[in-house]
């Protein structure tokens, strides 16, 4: 098939050298002139494709992806598609379908995983829409997906891909949380003598065996006691959504909740909680109070 990829970065770049590899023309735009783009506007990509086109959106969420889908919508003809295969929030799809629809253009949202080792893996896809227009991009999301049985579902209307992949992340936010916990309870343990080759074991045989343990075997093979990585991870706000909705929808995620707090907390803002816990214990109790203190108890 031939399509546009707008967005040539880490996830777009690489998306764009599978579907090549398979066999699809691509022609692929971006605001930076430096990146490998074909074209260099809006308007070329959409003069450089026959229809009924297909435009695959993979910019940032948010204004970015809000400005490209109202570019497309007064470049593009009825029967064109437009996928949007950003980490946009589910519930701006139904708002992006029903302005293209007004023009005739279809829409297709659309999660994404697999990270930069997408290009050689494949990607696990999740999309909301239409069976028919699902249908009609098929052969691209054949290509982009794991070879095999899995990695592809149509998971529901408009909005659904993307809240597929929201709860996506919110479980991987509690795997890896879970991960990190068992490490560290090993690292200061007695019992264990090497924390990293005790849990890269579990990689075969294991019920715990994943992805995400071949990754933490390439991240500990130099550094096994990861002293070199900060302490610190951000959160891209999707299993915070994912809380949002599930307390909307009366589901308890405690899980996805604890791993979201321990993010948030990492970035320093649990300091001005403690100060604030460690002073109320001192004037109750007579309890430690500075830190020079602290560090001898």
């Amino acid at each position: 098939m031939q399509i546009g990829m707008i967005g040539l970065g880490r996830m777009g770049g690489n998306m764009v050298k599978r579907l090549r590899d398979g066999g699809h023309e691509v022609v692929g735009f971006d605001m930076d002139p430096d990146s490998a783009r074909d074209v260099d506007s809006l308007e070329s990509l959409v003069a450089a494709l026959d229809a009924p086109r297909v435009v695959w959106v993979m910019v940032p969420a948010g204004k970015p992806t809000e400005s490209t889908i109202d570019g497309l919508r007064e470049l593009l003809e009825p029967g064109d598609i437009v996928i949007d295969g950003g980490n946009s929030k589910y519930t701006e799809d139904r708002a992006h379908a029903a302005s293209l629809a007004e023009k005739d253009i279809k829409f297709l949202d659309c999660g994404v995983s697999g990270g930069v080792w997408g290009a050689e893996r494949g990607y696990a896809l999740m999309l909301g829409g239409e069976q028919e227009t699902f249908d009609h991009v098929r052969p691209l999301l054949e290509t982009l997906k794991p070879e095999g049985e899995y990695g592809l579902v149509l998971a529901g209307p408009v909005g659904g891909g993307h809240f597929a992949k929201m709860v996506h992340n919110g479980i991987e936010y509690g795997m890896m949380q879970a991960f990190g916990e068992g490490f560290a309870t090993m690292m200061r343990s007695e019992y264990i003598d090497d924390a990293a080759k005790t849990m890269v074991s579990w990689r075969e045989g294991s019920v715990v065996a994943s992805w995400l343990l071949d990754l933490f075997e390439n991240a500990t093979k130099d550094d096994p006691e990861l002293r070199d990585v900060p302490a610190v991870a951000n959160e891209s706000g999707e299993a915070k959504w994912m809380v949002e909705a599930a307390l909307e929808l009366g589901v308890p995620t405690p899980a996805t909740g604890a791993a979201l707090y321990a993010r948030q907390a990492s970035r320093g803002g649990a300091d001005d909680v403690l100060r604030v816990v460690t002073a109320m214990r001192a004037q109750f109790g007579g309890h430690v109070t500075k830190v020079d203190e602290i560090a001898t108890h």
